[in-house]
């Protein structure tokens, strides 16, 4: 097979995934809503959740095919992705004050997740039982949006909504956006891991490198267009807290799902020396510079941000070089 239609058909699939996450998005949030689920418990878990699945289904599938490194890959590069690139970019266009309130907690659940995968993986495996520590984190992340989104219900005193009323026209077309979305994440997923791992065979460079910079950066486009668009509205927070968000779900779940995933198929998830070394060293990093001056001074510097665009360049340019 030539590389262009490896290329096409990696892109295909990079589509897919893009823009089956937007249609099972609406779709969750629509079947919440209809069965009567408060809004801020939408926003606090679904919305959350639903972001992260192109991550989390590219890695599961990886695993699944034996295609470990890619799938490790993913799940770290992605938050790379997402600090030294999207974050990086929105600093340098909009250096913003933090909402502490908001901030703080979701930054320091951030930087703790990413410190304890840094310690898991050491060894060159991560463990189910121990990996168990960073669901905590996720359970306390979730929670801790549960709460924030009821008090601010309270302040604007708002009241769980009524289940909405719908014909039955509509109901078939959002679920069937529901399950057309979940589809195309799927096949999307299939179709990334299979010709990213040709796609890398073809360049001769290891999967992990096709992980954590093509697969990583594209299923992390979602982030992306948010924070242009936040960007171009200029709504920095907004953008701030859908990275940190994203980041730390990428951070506690993905990971151990698939070590789970692994130990149930009766292997253990095997992480690679180039992730140790360097992709779990470089995210740390990034996770920290993009924290501390915040956290110490409550705002975003345009130096930071450009200083975390530089450091995820140079990270590229070891990985292709």
């Amino acid at each position: 097979m030539s590389i262009w239609v490896t290329v096409l058909l990696f892109l295909l699939g990079l589509a897919l995934i893009v823009k089956g996450g937007d249609w099972f998005l609406d779709g969750a949030v629509w079947i919440a809503e209809a069965t009567g689920v408060p809004r801020f418990i939408i926003g606090a878990t679904i919305v959350s959740l639903a972001t992260t699945l192109p991550e989390l289904t590219v890695s599961v599938t990886g695993v699944l095919q034996g295609e470990v490194d890619l799938a490790v890959g993913n799940a770290v590069g992605s938050v790379t992705a997402n600090l030294g690139l999207i974050l990086g970019i929105s600093i340098v266009c909009i250096p913003s004050a933090v909402n502490r309130k908001q901030f703080d907690l979701k930054a320091i659940l951030m930087v703790s997740g990413a410190l304890l995968l840094f310690l898991l993986c050491r060894g060159g495996v991560l463990p189910v039982l121990p990996s168990l520590l960073l669901f905590v984190v996720f359970a306390i992340y979730l929670g801790n949006n549960v709460m924030d989104a009821r008090s601010g219900m309270a302040e604007s005193r708002g009241t769980n909504p009524k289940r909405r009323t719908t014909s039955h026209r509509q109901m078939f077309m959002k679920l069937g956006l529901f399950a057309v979305g979940i589809v195309a994440i799927v096949i999307g997923s299939r179709l990334l891991i299979d010709y990213g791992s040709e796609l890398a065979l073809l360049l001769g460079v290891p999967s992990s490198i096709i992980g954590v910079t093509m697969v990583a950066i594209g299923t992390s486009l979602p982030e992306l267009v948010t924070t242009l668009t936040a960007i171009a509205k200029k709504e920095a927070s907004m953008s701030v807290g859908n990275i940190v968000g994203a980041n730390v779900i990428d951070l506690t779940m993905i990971l151990p799902v698939c070590s789970a995933v692994s130990t149930a198929g009766g292997d253990k998830l095997v992480i690679g020396s180039q992730t140790t070394a360097l992709d779990l060293p470089v995210c740390l990093g990034l996770c920290c510079l993009a924290v501390l001056p915040p956290l110490v001074k409550g705002k975003f510097f345009r130096w930071q941000g450009a200083l975390m665009l530089a450091v995820y360049t140079a990270y590229v340019v070891m990985l292709v070089s």
